[in-house]
């Protein structure tokens, strides 16, 4: 295999266009997706022409507009270029009209309430600066989606709103800086999966798996990941198999994979990619998550994306990697660039402001049934934002608030200069890996989001906030008379009005919770706890004065989310009830029966010691009195109240009663199971699944 011959050899990408298309057409498309400058539709048909022709070169029989509507994951809707003639025989065509724009039947989309469900239009829009690419012989074409009234119904429209709003407002900083030869700033974000690797058969035999993508009960395997033996360990080879194919495929898709590494957890791995612009990246990552499925697949293994599959171990996240980059290719966030320093602190600062303002939508943006399970536990960030950066960036920020003298390797006194600032190297100090929001040296890591997200949520809200911060900056160095003297004057007053945001300690300490309350900071523990913030009046201005939401498409995914945070809790406690009538009860009656059957049995030959037997059938008898109780309780508590009350407070009664139903159960259900001998249970146990690959 040579990798530099298959790498994007199934993406339409700017080599293939600049081969194929007349020089006309290839700088027309270049300046739509350098600029966003209306692409006409004659030139649309010429590119299609010959996008069709390589395609069907690469044995691609049907093309699709690639969307990401509210759901999470990707929507295709695949045509054939085959188009019938009178002679009886067929032709292939694509034409621009068909590349441009499509009308999937939107209906079945979550809408929030943006549509009525009788309103099935939709329209797709080409989105040209995500390349195509051929999947399952079709071409896949990446697209926004909105409605027949224009509103953006799904997650990439939003995004790229976000990222042209932190372009506007960081080129006036640049500007102010006197960098007039930058023509864009890029957001650039490299984006961190983390995921589960089970054998599908053992994942067949738990409905529960298969229904939502974790395990609702199971007792904890006498070894989990306390050895912390399987972090960075040996590759087991049907892993390794599976990776090097996985790997292959998004090679050939221009998904540059470059790391690869068992995680902390007994059967959890880890990939991450180089960095690329957030659209693509947003693009890359969905492409990942449905690759990591299929190609598991084809290995016998199952691909768990659930933030928590198994409790008791580590949960998966998906650690976005942000930072900001000229069209030069200068990243703005690294301390030693060719700008000058105070440039360095003035974007650094934005971004503290940023997360300091609205830790209630960076919550938000993680904001998920299975993410609550995930953080704060094991291996996960608290709900608690803070931003860390390392203790020689701390110590310069209180050397400049507190006009004394920086100690650090230049011992020099901090005045905001051209030149002022020290050099200090991207790893100046060690990383926090507890942090939600840490900065390691050149990028901001956003550690929060859940495995399953999408990377655009998060983009969306960080990309929105960095760029009002910049704003309000640029706003205020532009009208002063000494430019100098404002932006000491200005950085001085964000290290102090924003300093509380910043911590550099342990996360997961229960002292930093009580810290942080006295902090003023947030903890918005749970995802109902969350959501509300998003429409907040000071949130929904945020997004119309950036041009990335106006308040009705906000208000849109306001209930979307609440809607399937609702659903999700239903469907597992509906899950949950099934299998433990189905699968443990049977269990725990078969085991009670054959010990009543052996006390009777010694008793008639005998009077042979039953002691065990009866004292393990007491045991079990009681365990089971409870688990009935817990169980009809559950039953009687999941739609006891469903669409009596607002949506808010229906979720609010789901994560209080039917969580809190489902929590006992759980605890009850455990305890049986460690009780009845292996042979009366079907259902593959922990320890058998979280080792079940070699």
């Amino acid at each position: 295999m040579n990798i530099t011959e298959i790498f994007g050899s199934l993406v339409f990408g700017e080599e293939v266009m600049r081969a194929r298309l007349p020089k006309a057409t290839y700088a027309a498309l270049q300046k739509t997706i350098a600029r966003g400058s209306h692409l006409e539709l004659d030139v649309a048909h010429v590119v299609a022409d010959a996008m069709k022709d390589w395609a069907l070169e690469k044995g691609a029989t049907h093309f699709t507009h690639w969307f990401q509507p509210m759901t999470g994951v990707t929507a295709e809707k695949h045509e054939s270029f085959v188009t019938p003639v009178n002679s009886g025989k067929a032709i292939m065509e694509f034409s621009g009209t068909a590349l441009v724009r499509g009308e999937p039947d939107a209906s079945s989309f979550p809408s929030g309430g943006l549509r009525a469900t009788f309103e099935a239009r939709g329209y797709t829009a080409w989105d040209p600066t995500s390349y195509a690419f051929i999947k399952d012989r079709t071409l896949c074409i990446p697209t926004a989606f909105c409605s027949y009234s224009g509103d953006a119904l799904d997650k990439k429209t939003p995004l790229l709103r976000s990222v042209q709003a932190i372009d506007k407002q960081a080129m006036r900083i640049l500007k102010l800086f006197g960098n007039t030869g930058v023509k864009r700033v890029n957001v650039t974000v490299g984006a961190e999966q983390e995921y589960f690797l089970i054998d599908k058969d053992m994942y067949l035999k738990r409905p529960d798996l298969i229904y939502c993508g974790r395990t609702l009960f199971g007792a904890e395997p006498p070894k989990g990941q306390e050895l912390e033996d399987h972090y960075y360990g040996a590759i087991k080879p049907r892993v390794s198999a599976f990776m090097k194919e996985l790997d292959e495929e998004l090679w050939k898709l221009g998904v540059c994979a470059k790391i690869e590494h068992n995680e902390v957890a007994p059967a959890q791995h880890e990939l991450a990619p180089v960095f690329s612009v957030a659209n693509i990246a947003a693009d890359h990552n969905q492409l990942t998550m449905e690759l990591l499925r299929t190609i598991a697949d084809r290995h016998n293994l199952t691909c768990l994306l659930h933030e928590t599959p198994f409790a008791g171990i580590s949960g998966s996240g998906k650690h976005i990697n942000w930072s900001l980059c000229t069209d030069g290719g200068v990243n703005l966030l690294e301390p030693d660039n060719a700008y000058n320093q105070a440039q360095f602190l003035l974007l650094l600062l934005a971004v503290v402001k940023a997360v300091d303002e609205y830790q209630d939508l960076l919550r938000v943006s993680v904001a998920s049934a299975g993410n609550d399970h995930r953080l704060g536990a094991n291996e996960a960030p608290p709900a608690v934002v803070s931003v860390f950066l390392g203790d020689e960036l701390t110590e310069v920020l209180a050397a400049i608030e507190n006009n004394t003298a920086y100690r650090g390797r230049e011992k020099t006194f901090m005045e905001i200069g051209v030149s002022a600032l020290p050099h200090f190297p991207k790893d100046a100090t060690d990383r926090n890996r507890t942090s939600p929001f840490a900065f390691t040296g050149n990028k901001f890591e956003f550690r929060m989001a859940g495995s399953a997200a999408s990377v655009a949520d998060s983009c969306i809200v960080i990309n929105t906030i960095a760029a009002d911060a910049l704003r309000e900056f640029a706003d205020t160095l532009e009208k002063a008379d000494d430019f100098k003297t404002a932006l000491t004057k200005l950085i001085k007053a964000t290290i102090k009005k924003h300093g509380r945001i910043i911590w550099g300690g342990n996360n997961y300490s229960a002292d930093w919770e009580k810290e942080a309350e006295v902090r003023g900071l947030l903890n918005l523990r749970t995802t109902v706890d969350a959501l509300p913030c998003l429409i907040k009046k000071k949130n929904i201005e945020l997004f119309k004065r950036q041009g990335v939401f106006s308040e009705s498409e906000l208000r849109s995914r306001y209930e979307v989310m609440l809607e399937n945070y609702c659903k999700i809790v239903h469907i597992e406690a509906l899950a949950m009830i099934e299998l433990i009538r189905k699968e443990l009860i049977p269990a725990i009656v078969a085991y009670q029966n054959d010990l009543v059957r052996l006390i009777k049995n010694k008793k008639i030959c005998g009077g042979f010691a039953s002691a065990l037997e009866e004292k393990l059938l007491w045991k079990l008898s009681e365990v089971s009195a409870v688990l009935i109780d817990e169980l009809e309780r559950s039953e009687n508590n999941i739609n006891a109240k469903n669409g009596e009350m607002a949506l808010i407070d229906t979720a609010g009664y789901y994560r209080d009663t039917v969580l809190g139903n489902m929590a006992l159960l759980r605890k009850t259900a455990d305890e049986a199971e460690k009780m009845i001998g292996r042979r009366y249970l079907n259902l593959p146990l922990y320890g058998e699944i979280l080792y079940s690959v070699n």
